[in-house]
């Protein structure tokens, strides 16, 4: 009869521990992954927390605030991180290229988006059927002949305006980059 009681005790603290984890591992994720600016790093350390409760498992029921528990343990192992970072220049280094990293893709998604804006204002200037031209063309992918069918035109028509449509979006263009260069 003890051996089954035993199994009911293990049963109840696997139990609490899953819940312990369910409610309080995405929270401390956000935090280390705050702290650290690293996935991988964020989620070993939350690992090494669960793992530390864990080897506490038997004294769940001890522990009078859970939460402030869990924290304080990853704070610990958030400074224990940080600390081997300022001693391991290599580590220093490879965390800096993270974190450059995301700086530079989020430079390039401004820069990207600036750069649609332009075009799309390029765009919006243009004459009505020139415009319906160049659309036809760039973002629905069709050649000369199907816009010259669909619009009822010549295909030299099509031809022409397309020339000019890239023409005109090219001097609005560099006319904003000249713009822009002035404040730079």
């Amino acid at each position: 009869m003890k051996i089954r009681s035993d199994h009911n005790n293990e049963k109840t603290i696997q139990e609490q521990f899953s819940e312990i984890f369910r409610e309080h591992e995405q929270q401390l994720y956000t935090l280390a992954l705050r702290l650290t600016k690293s996935d991988q790093v964020a989620k070993d350390i939350i690992q090494e927390v669960f793992m530390k409760l864990w080897e506490h498992r038997n004294n769940i029921h001890a522990i009078r605030n859970m939460e402030a528990w869990l924290y304080k343990l990853t704070e610990n192992k958030i400074i224990d991180f940080l600390r081997k970072v300022s001693a391991d220049d290599r580590l220093k280094k490879r965390i800096w290229d993270q974190v450059q990293q995301i700086v530079n893709e989020t430079e390039l998604n401004l820069e990207a988006k600036e750069c649609n804006n332009i075009i799309q204002k390029a765009i919006e200037q243009l004459p009505a059927q020139r415009r319906l031209i160049y659309e036809l063309n760039k973002e629905k992918g069709m050649n000369y002949q199907q816009i010259a069918t669909e619009l009822q035109l010549s295909k030299h028509t099509v031809k022409n305006q397309l020339f000019s449509a890239v023409q005109s979006v090219r001097r609005f263009i560099t006319g904003s980059a000249k713009f822009f260069s002035a404040f730079l």
